[in-house]
């Protein structure tokens, strides 16, 4: 597949609030913040709520010129799972009406894990249930140290369904099994050991530099080739090394290495200049 090279400097995405559940603030350069705005819930999940991140992960996925999307919560919070009142209505309903419900969350987080783009949660405060799924969903996830986590569904007599395919990946079915069937809470640091977490920033000042390099840093990544990349962990994640896996390999790295992508870097590599889709001054 031929990769476009996109010139960074469009406009990358309508930030017009559709609900007031859901931030988007995007920079000239491409990089977005995605906001859960239920500071006084700790920004936890109802269906509202669901129903407006899939709709803003599913702008972004095609909008052109977002580099990479940023996942946090407003109010010092990043989630704090599930809405009491949302559950208490769920309790309420047959299974048949639940099942459709618990599919809504299933769609949103899957919005989230195809977005072609690098995505990266900025965590404060609680990670809980479906809080930790979305930081699963993610390429990357950063907290600060005085993050908490938890699985804690099973205190509830629930289970972590929806976002079990997330977090498993993530940090592997051991770990899984041992959290989700004890629902106690970890720090930031057990959660950077197993894997949830990529980095542990000493605060909230620290995790905004952190975020403020990655944008940097992904404006000398081309953009097709992010995707491309992110696809093809998928596709050869658990597969034996055989000789079909061997062929996929080859026929990507040749499609690469023939796209306006691949020619455009190789060129700029060898005039030492910065690539087409890198912004003045990133590296290349």
């Amino acid at each position: 597949m031929t990769n476009p090279i996109v010139d960074p400097l469009v406009e990358v995405v309508d930030t017009s609030p559709t609900s007031d559940l859901v931030d988007l603030d995007a920079t000239v350069e491409g990089a977005v913040t995605v906001t859960l705005n239920r500071p006084a819930r700790r920004n936890a999940f109802d269906a509202d709520l669901i129903s407006a991140l899939e709709e803003a992960f599913r702008t972004l996925a095609g909008a052109e010129g977002v580099r990479v999307v940023f996942l946090r919560g407003a109010g010092g919070t990043f989630c704090a799972g599930g809405d009491l009142e949302w559950m208490r209505q769920a309790a309420a309903r047959a299974e048949d009406e639940n099942r459709e419900d618990a599919f809504e969350l299933a769609k949103m987080l899957k919005q989230l894990w195809d977005l072609p783009q690098l995505t990266v949660a900025l965590i404060e405060g609680a990670a809980y249930g479906g809080g930790a799924g979305l930081a699963a969903a993610c390429d990357l996830a950063l907290a600060t140290a005085d993050a908490r986590f938890a699985f804690s569904e099973v205190r509830l007599g629930l289970i972590p369904s929806a976002i079990a395919p997330y977090v498993v990946q993530a940090i592997g079915p051991r770990q899984a099994r041992a959290l989700f069937a004890t629902g106690g809470v970890f720090d930031a640091d057990y959660a950077q050991r197993i894997g949830l977490v990529t980095e542990v920033c000493v605060d909230s000042a620290a995790l905004d530099v952190a975020r403020d390099g990655i944008a940097s840093d992904i404006l000398a990544c081309a953009p097709g080739a992010v995707a491309d990349a992110k696809r093809m962990v998928a596709d050869v994640f658990a597969r034996p090394i055989d000789h079909d896996l061997m062929e996929l390999t080859a026929r990507r790295i040749a499609a690469a290495r023939a796209s306006d992508e691949g020619q455009e870097g190789v060129r700029a590599f060898l005039e030492r200049r910065p690539p087409r889709w890198a912004q003045d001054g990133a590296p290349s």
